[in-house]
């Protein structure tokens, strides 16, 4: 069964106590966190600002699960200085060290899952030569997740946009702790019908990401033009049992609605969704109205 999350993304200066509250509030079952690594002050709500076991209270005490740990992390890096000196002091293992600490911080936070990408190919290099160094880094930081049990999930976008070219690095590494983050915004920017590749991708899918947006400007969920509905339902038909994480992008665009007009009404929606898809048992109550859901 879907999970209904949200993404803080949408709420950047919010504490995390507040985004706990709000989030059963609003009737969500969890929570991606954002987080810029240990050393960064961009989101009041970054969770490796706090200590874990208290970030992890803070969330289980309001019945809320921490469904995934979203970083920016890319394996694409290339050294492209001079010769000798430069080579010597680019950091080729910096990618691996910080996925590696977003490991174990969402296995602290007993978070199943670190977001990751893959991400862009240069012009001038083969794909088979970048492929292969993000297959290797990929692996390195795979060898901690099979330590912990937490999984990666790798989201589509970048040169790795449709179902076959972000397969290409799920065969690659051949790890059953390597899936898919599937984004109906990235699948229709690179040219894919998002249903098609819900379809086409299956159970390699472990958590998906559902934006909407009229003309390019973030809009309530489900009024928009990215097929964000029939995304949610396609994801249903499929019977996945993952997180279905709405990110609104609040945090980066000055023309998106504030995060608190637009969170309980994504709720509704996704709720609703699997409703009409014939996954509702009972009815919840979501921001003060009753729809159909489960828990």
């Amino acid at each position: 069964m879907l999970k209904p999350a949200f993404s803080t993304v949408a709420c950047p200066a919010q504490p995390l106590r507040e985004i706990a509250r709000l989030a059963e509030e609003w009737g969500y079952e969890g929570v991606e966190l954002r987080t810029f690594g240990d050393d960064s002050r961009q989101f009041a709500c970054d969770p490796a600002l706090s200590d874990p076991a208290k970030v992890l209270r803070t969330f289980s005490e309001r019945g809320i699960e921490i469904l995934s740990l979203a970083t920016s992390l890319s394996f694409d890096a290339r050294f492209s200085g001079p010769p000798v000196i430069g080579r010597a002091l680019f950091d080729q293992d910096r990618s691996i060290r910080e996925g590696r600490r977003a490991i174990d911080l969402a296995n602290a936070l007993g978070c199943p899952i670190v977001r990751v990408f893959g991400f862009r190919i240069p012009a001038r290099e083969s794909r088979v030569s970048a492929l292969a160094r993000i297959t290797d880094r990929l692996k390195q930081v795979l060898d901690q997740a099979d330590r912990t049990g937490v999984r990666l999930a790798l989201e589509n976008g970048g040169s790795f946009g449709k179902v076959s070219e972000v397969v290409e690095l799920l065969d690659a590494c051949d790890s059953p702790l390597l899936g898919v983050c599937y984004s109906n915004a990235a699948a229709m920017l690179a040219g894919e019908d998002p249903v098609a590749g819900v379809k086409a991708l299956g159970d390699r899918i472990i958590s998906a990401r559902v934006r909407d947006a009229i003309n390019g400007v973030p809009c309530l969920l489900g009024e928009g033009d990215l097929k964000a509905r029939a995304f949610g339902e396609a994801l249903m038909e499929r019977g996945l049992s993952i997180p279905l994480i709405f990110e609104h992008d609040a945090a980066w665009r000055s023309d998106a609605l504030p995060g608190q007009s637009v969170l309980p009404a994504a709720a509704r929606a996704m709720f609703g969704w699997m409703a009409g898809a014939g996954g509702g048992k009972g009815v919840r109550t979501v921001a003060g109205a009753a729809v159909a859901g489960h828990r």
